[in-house]
């Protein structure tokens, strides 16, 4: 771990840990002392990293209010006001946001870089149109499009509409047996793209 004050790579581990447990390390070049949240948004709270991350995803995740989570740790023996959760909802929610986007747009690693297409038919405003949707191998929406026709033509165009979404070419599509998709794959995405197909 390089020094947080010079960058120093001139780093000596201290034997003592923070009294939250973290390791604690000095700079041999210009001396600072620092542990392994020094630098971070989390630098100075009071409590575990884990405990907090934990507080704002239960917030994000399923809408709790400010009181509900102080009072739902109290339960647990971990005392903190609903402000601290305020404080904390401000410094981590954009990182999570951020880090939400480049795994989004693919900078995360494999996340988004298997599709699975499919198209439903229903009628929109009085009139029936096919519905075109992808999702990654986590169940997240990749992108949409509605069509009034099922060839190839709209297959093209949905999948050049989800590479400029994403701005991703995925490494694999599985698709339903629709014979227009293998040809759309290759001429949008590319020949190296995997086509798989799965009825389900």
């Amino acid at each position: 771990m390089d020094c947080v004050a010079c960058g120093s790579s001139e780093v000596t581990e201290r034997p003592e840990r923070t009294a939250q447990g973290y390791r604690r390390f000095r700079c041999r070049t210009c001396s600072k002392q620092y542990n392994e949240r020094s630098g971070t948004v989390l630098n100075h709270a009071q409590y575990p990293s884990d405990v907090i991350a934990l507080v704002v995803l239960w917030r994000l995740r399923y809408r709790l209010t400010l009181r509900d989570l102080a009072e739902m740790f109290l339960i647990r023996g971990i005392v903190f006001s609903y402000e601290a959760v305020r404080e904390w909802e401000v410094k981590l929610a954009p990182l999570l946001a951020d880090e939400l986007r480049q795994r989004r747009r693919g900078k995360g690693g494999a996340r988004s870089r298997r599709w699975h297409v499919d198209e439903t038919y229903l009628k929109v405003g009085g009139r029936w149109a096919y519905l075109y949707r992808a999702i990654d191998r986590n169940g997240n929406l990749v992108d949409t499009m509605l069509s009034e026709h099922r060839d190839m033509a709209a297959a093209q165009a949905f999948f050049r509409s989800a590479k400029s979404v994403t701005g991703v070419t995925p490494d694999q599509v599985t698709t339903d047996g629709h014979g227009s998709y293998p040809r759309a794959i290759r001429s949008t995405l590319g020949r190296d793209v995997e086509h798989r197909t799965s009825a389900y």
